[in-house]
Parts: structure tokens; C-alpha cells; sequence
């Protein structure tokens, strides 16, 4: 666990943590009807009758949500219930036309699971397990527009029936690093499984953040909770606001409200927004309109064998079968996008995995991704496919390209999209290996330079890297380095 901890004037305070993440489920359609979930249709247009909660309009499971939700319970290592029930959840806002949300309280979907995360940098790195307490199927509302006329606010209902999970977890987190390591992993899951893309900007996931804090070893404080987090940066920051302010009215003598508060992205800060309401308030009962949902045991053994390889048991197998240190294992498996766009490569190479795949992370982590760095994309979005990459690394390998002229073939690949054999042959780019006219440079450089000659022979050995950096620019990097070493030596000696 994280040693973190806020120093008050009176002594330390601990800090404790818990995360109910809404994580929109990927489904063509909505949780109870068929109307469209795309992102980005005109306000409006993507709404039923039932989501419009019209009189006489009743609710038809989304079997495609259940199953993604499921599929993610397992993928968490979490209790699947094979029955559950949905619950009507009363109160009344513009957003949501039925007056109610349907959610499941008493009889969730999924039970208790766990995630595993790690915090700190690779060598470091401190494990720990994170509780899941529940995961349960709910309907989103609508979204209230404030900003679109001088008078009036709009609704737009386009959300309104789209499938969450809420996955909640417990409340074993003690500092925003931890938050946000969680957050992390728990996305990277959902975008392995594909129940979840991911997106927090535009809102398909985000996190209600409960804070508290106490002194060390006393119990719970009272948790105020933070609504519709929408980043990880975000997240931490919302954890260390929240936190430092309620140390200070504590050691300041007063006490803490249970409420509900937002986050300003923009002054860093958390603002009370209301009272925390108790589940009382809502009136929960179950749902009149909807049957109990019973899963059976053909469903669930199919919903397990479509879990594709997780992120752990990934990296594991990175640095197991294929001899990958720790770090590049992390880094590989830590976007579902970029371990599939690994594994192309690895697959494109011809080549036992094993073999080829320690030049291949390196040249992702390094090449790669330094230059969609600087080119501010992400890897689904790559200039360079991974069967071109495969492709610069045989010409690597078969001596065709030393390492500085596979440099220059790869930032033109990423100029023009063209594949790198090409590009060697329409420019002559080719490394030459002659010996002939590697020997004739050679001579022509140490009679360049009589003075360095004789100041290698008197002993100053570290002078043998001028000479083959001189050889190199004399023959534009074509060189083979290796040839080249060789025939130094042999000249100089």
C-alpha cells in the first residue's frame, strides 16, 4: 500500500477512498429499447417511445447488455448471480421523463469481485487488491442543456435509456495515486472484454469519488462524494482537494456533511452541490414491468469462453513466453490497441514469436511511439501498419539497413505511408557491406587525420569511435557498422 498521508497541524490523517464508476455498456441499442446509442447525434433524434416514457410503452430487456455486464463480472473474478432483479429508483428532474430510473439495489447482477493494481514505477511498483462490492445494470438519463438560450434550459433525451454498469467498488483505496491506478486498470479491463469503450471525454465511463478521512487505525469518517469525475487526472486531484478540505474544518473543530459535491475542473476544486440522500429517499421497489432476470448455465459457460486474454495473464505470458522485461510487458499490455497492434507485428515477422520479439518492443516503445508522440497520435492511428514494421525489422536483421538508415526509412514511412522495401530502392539507401570501398574510406580518412592516428597508437584508445564516426559520414550511414569495426581495427593495428 501506498504510504500517503496529509500532515495536519494536530497530526496525520489517513485518507480513505471509494469509486462507483459508470462504465456505458457497448450495445447498438439502448438498455430497454431499440433506439441508438451513437455518440453524437443531433439532441433528440435517437429517443423511443419508451425512453420518451410515452403511456403504455413497456420495457424489453437488451440481452446484449446483460451479457456484456456478465462477461465483465467474470472478467473481475467477481460472483455472477444467476438471478437479479431491477428496482425502480423515484425522483423527479426534467432528464428523466418516467419520473423514475430503473437500477438494480437489493438484487445486482454481479456480486463481490477484485482488481489488482500496482503503484509506483516498474522495479518499485507496490501491489495491491482492490474490492469490488458490486456491479449492477441501470438506465442513464437524458442531459439538461444550460447554455443554449438567454431563458430557457433544454433537454436532450439522446442518453436517456443508454445501459450502465455500476461497478462499485469497496472502499480500500488510501491515496489519489491508488485512485487513479484503479481507474486505469478497471478501464483497460472493459476495453480488453469490450463491454466499455473507455471513452471518459465523452462520457462513457466516468467515476463518483467518495472521500473521507480519519485519523490512523479509528474508524470510518464521513464520506462525502463527488459526482461524474470524468479523468483519471481528474480523479486525483478531486481525491486531493477533497481531502485536504475536510482535514481543515476538522482540526479546525468542526465536523463533516454527508453530500454530494462537484468537482471544478477548471479551479481544481470540489463545490457542495446537496445533502446526501439515503436510499429511503428514492422509494426504491422492484420494477412492476419487468420479470426477474434468470441466467442460465448454457449462458453463462458461453459468456466465460468469449473473455478474450486479460491484461495480466497477457503480461504475464510478455514476460514469460516471450522473454520481455517487466516494464515493456506493462507498457505493451497496458491499451488492448496497442497489444493487438504488437501482436500483428509479431505475427507479420513470419518469425517464432520468441524469437523476434525483443527487437519488436523495443522498436514500438522507443521508434514507435516517440514519433506518435511527437506526432500527437494514437497508435489506431499509426502512419506505419504493423506489417510495415515487420517489414523495416527484416531489413534490419538481413543487413540490408543498419540502425541509422533504418531511422531514415522509418521517418519517411511515417512521411508517405510507403512500405520500407520500396523506399530503400527508389532512394539507395541500401547499407553496403564491400569491403573494397569501406577499405578505400578508411584509408582516406586516417591519412585525413595523421595527428589522431598517432594519439591511438600512443595508447588514447577512446579515439576509435572518432575514426568510425568519421567512416560512417564519408559513406552517408551506408555502411555496415560491423564491417566497418572490423576493417578499422585490422587498418589501425
Amino acid at each position: 500500500m501506498s504510504d500517503y498521508r496529509i500532515r495536519g497541524a494536530t497530526g496525520d490523517w489517513e485518507v480513505v477512498i471509494g469509486l462507483e464508476v459508470h462504465a456505458q455498456i457497448v450495445s447498438n441499442a439502448k438498455l430497454f429499447s431499440g433506439a441508438s446509442t451513437e455518440f453524437g447525434a443531433e439532441p433528440n433524434s435517437q429517443v423511443s417511445l419508451v425512453d420518451a416514457a410515452m403511456p403504455g410503452m413497456l420495457p424489453v430487456p437488451n440481452m446484449e447488455c446483460v451479457r456484456q455486464a456478465v462477461r465483465t463480472g467474470m472478467a473481475l473474478n467477481a460472483k455472477i448471480n444467476p438471478w437479479s432483479r431491477f428496482d425502480r429508483k423515484n425522483y423527479f428532474y426534467p432528464d428523466l421523463p418516467q419520473g423514475y430510473q430503473i437500477s438494480q439495489l437489493y438484487h445486482p447482477i454481479v456480486g463481490e469481485g477484485e482488481i489488482d493494481i500496482e503503484v509506483g514505477t516498474d522495479g518499485q511498483a507496490v501491489a495491491k487488491t482492490v474490492g469490488i462490492e458490486r456491479i449492477h445494470i441501470e438506465q442513464d438519463a437524458g442531459k439538461m442543456l444550460h447554455d443554449q438560450h438567454p431563458s430557457f434550459s433544454y433537454v436532450d433525451l439522446n442518453r436517456s435509456g443508454v445501459a450502465l454498469m455500476e461497478i462499485v467498488s469497496r472502499p480500500d483505496m488510501r491515496s489519489p495515486e491508488e485512485a487513479g491506478a484503479y481507474v486505469r486498470k478497471l478501464r483497460a479491463i472493459l476495453r480488453y472484454v469490450g463491454s466499455c469503450d473507455g471513452n471518459m471525454e465523452q462520457g462513457s465511463m466516468r467515476a463518483d469519488v467518495n472521500v473521507s478521512v480519519r485519523r490512523p487505525g479509528e474508524p470510518l469518517g464521513t464520506r462525502c462524494e463527488i459526482k461524474n469525475v470524468n479523468s483519471v487526472r481528474f480523479v486525483q486531484a478531486a481525491i486531493e482537494y477533497e481531502a485536504n478540505r475536510q482535514v481543515d474544518i476538522l482540526e479546525n473543530g468542526g465536523t463533516i456533511v454527508q453530500e454530494t459535491r462537484l468537482f471544478d475542473p477548471d479551479k481544481i476544486e470540489t463545490r457542495s452541490l446537496r445533502s446526501k440522500e439515503e436510499a429511503h429517499d428514492y422509494r426504491y421497489f422492484p420494477d412492476p414491468d419487468l420479470l426477474p432476470l434468470e441466467l442460465d448455465e448454457g449462458f453463462l459457460r458461453e459468456c466465460r469462453e468469449s473473455l478474450p486474454e486479460l491484461p495480466d495473464a497477457k503480461r504475464q505470458r510478455y514476460e514469460q513466453a516471450l522473454g520481455l522485461s517487466p516494464y515493456s510487458a506493462s507498457v505493451l499490455t497496458a491499451e488492448v490497441e496497442t497489444a493487438r497492434w504488437f501482436e500483428r507485428l509479431l505475427a507479420a515477422t513470419g518469425k517464432p514469436e520468441a524469437q523476434v520479439a525483443k527487437q519488436a518492443s523495443n522498436w514500438v516503445i522507443s521508434d514507435l511511439f516517440g514519433a506518435l508522440n511527437r506526432l500527437g497520435k494514437g497508435i489506431t492511428e499509426s502512419p506505419v501498419t504493423p506489417e510495415q514494421g515487420a517489414q523495416l525489422l527484416a531489413l534490419v536483421v538481413d543487413g540490408t539497413l543498419s540502425g541509422t538508415l533504418a531511422k531514415q526509412v522509418f521517418e519517411i514511412m511515417l512521411e508517405t505511408g510507403e512500405d520500407p522495401e520500396a523506399i530503400v530502392e527508389a532512394r539507395g539507401l541500401k547499407q553496403t557491406s564491400d569491403t573494397g570501398a569501406i577499405e578505400a574510406v578508411i584509408a582516406e580518412v586516417l591519412a585525413a587525420n595523421q595527428d589522431k592516428v598517432a594519439e591511438y597508437k600512443s595508447g588514447k584508445d577512446k579515439l576509435f569511435g572518432f575514426f568510425v564516426g568519421q567512416t560512417m559520414k564519408a559513406m552517408q550511414g551506408k555502411a555496415n557498422p560491423q564491417v566497418v569495426n572490423e576493417l578499422l581495427k585490422k587498418a589501425l593495428d
